[in-house]
């Protein structure tokens, strides 16, 4: 077998007929197959739960960590600041403390 064929196996699978009648009318108007948009379907819901995995068993941001993150972004770059990210006149920064109540307004 070619190393880069994937092998593909079979699956019959059953569907409540509502449920194969939506999925075919929304695979019809994006102009893909049904197995293609269930492969697709099957695909998100499995990326979505191993997020949600990964969320609970990340670890927590520390008042430590979000300190050293905020020096980290207030350094100068020693570079100008190009266009596109000059901050608006009038702009008044709004940060969170470590505890995340709002510090107080910097002007």
């Amino acid at each position: 077998m070619n190393r880069n064929k994937v092998e593909v196996s079979k699956f019959p699978l059953r569907l409540m007929p509502s449920v194969r009648r939506a999925a075919e009318n929304i695979s019809k108007r994006e102009g893909v197959s049904l197995n293609q948009f269930i492969n697709v379907a099957v695909a998100e819901k499995l990326a979505h739960l191993k997020h949600e995995e990964w969320v609970v068993r990340r670890p927590q941001a520390t008042s430590a960590g979000i300190a050293r993150a905020l020096a980290i972004l207030d350094r100068p770059t020693g570079r100008p600041v190009a266009e596109q990210d000059r901050l608006p006149d009038g702009y008044v920064l709004v940060r969170r403390g470590s505890s995340g109540k709002r510090a107080a307004r910097r002007r």
